[in-house]
């Protein structure tokens, strides 16, 4: 049985992923109280229709019960049960936004009189454990509804076991950084076909301008060195269970260089067999 807990920044798109999950299969409940996790998932693995999928949504709504959380994690881990926890997080600015839109009010709303902010900071300090043991994470600040859709199927479409989900990602640093990345190459060091005419207007996805970018040999001594470092480290973060991995690379616009070397990496990922997605964020976004 594939069972994921689904916890998180109050406002950081819980349901949402929960939405999805249902629509590719998983059996989804939300807001249950961790004590009543562990009964659940004995019920779900003696039923008679045979609950494969199963994902829960816990998170501060449950009070001081909330709190209890690592503990029956690592208890059921100890019962050899397969628990997964998603982590969602966004930034302050983005989850005060979103409450000023829906007009709802925080889960701590009256233990800090009222205040947004100070409710946000309190459960970040809540949440700071679990998001340590979580492992996935998701930070859905810049995400739209289609990208979060697209980031969950990537995660679980298919069946969860213990092989490393590896991404490979492409962002603009002037649309702010990658905080979901565990390594972030900044690739603005090198030649920009931004400042070519004719290469302006197309991304690293068309052969003219990764031929442009791959053709120095700062970019292919570059891109021999990443491959050295991941054939070195994935090994290492597999050994240590690790579940996702994310790679980014990183330019200005997030439009030519960067686009080039998550592809380039990113292929290379996937003729070595590695379970490999690419994307890129910013590739579409004007500013």
């Amino acid at each position: 049985m594939n069972f994921i807990i689904v916890t998180g920044l109050s406002g950081s798109g819980k349901s949402s992923v929960v939405n999805v999950l249902e629509d590719v299969g998983y059996y989804c409940i939300d807001n249950m109280p961790p004590e009543l996790i562990p009964k659940f998932a004995e019920i779900c693995s003696q039923s008679e229709g045979n609950i494969e999928n199963v994902a829960i949504v816990t998170d501060i709504r449950g009070g001081n019960m909330f709190l209890k959380l690592k503990d029956i994690v690592d208890s059921m881990h100890n019962q050899g049960l397969k628990i997964k926890i998603l982590f969602l997080d966004a930034s302050d600015d983005v989850l005060i936004k979103r409450y000023k839109e829906t007009r709802r009010k925080h889960p701590l709303d009256e233990s800090v009189h009222g205040s947004l902010q100070k409710a946000i900071k309190a459960e970040r300090q809540m949440l700071s454990y679990v998001k340590e043991i979580s492992d996935y994470y998701i930070d859905t600040s810049l995400l739209s509804a289609i990208q979060l859709k697209e980031r969950v199927n990537e995660m679980f479409l298919d069946k969860i076991d213990d092989f490393m989900q590896i991404s490979v990602v492409s962002f603009g640093f002037k649309f702010g950084s990658h905080s979901e990345a565990d390594l972030i190459f900044d690739v603005r060091c090198l030649p920009n076909p931004f400042y070519i005419p004719e290469l302006r207007t197309h991304t690293g996805m068309e052969r003219c301008v990764s031929e442009f970018v791959m053709k120095y040999d700062q970019s292919k001594e570059l891109l021999k060195k990443l491959k050295d470092l991941v054939d070195f480290l994935i090994p290492l973060y597999i050994k240590e269970g690790k579940s996702q991995l994310v790679i980014a690379f990183g330019c200005t616009g997030g439009k030519h260089r960067s686009v080039t070397f998550a592809e380039a990496l990113g292929q290379y990922l996937k003729d070595k067999g590695l379970k490999t997605r690419i994307s890129h964020r910013d590739i579409t976004k004007h500013k």
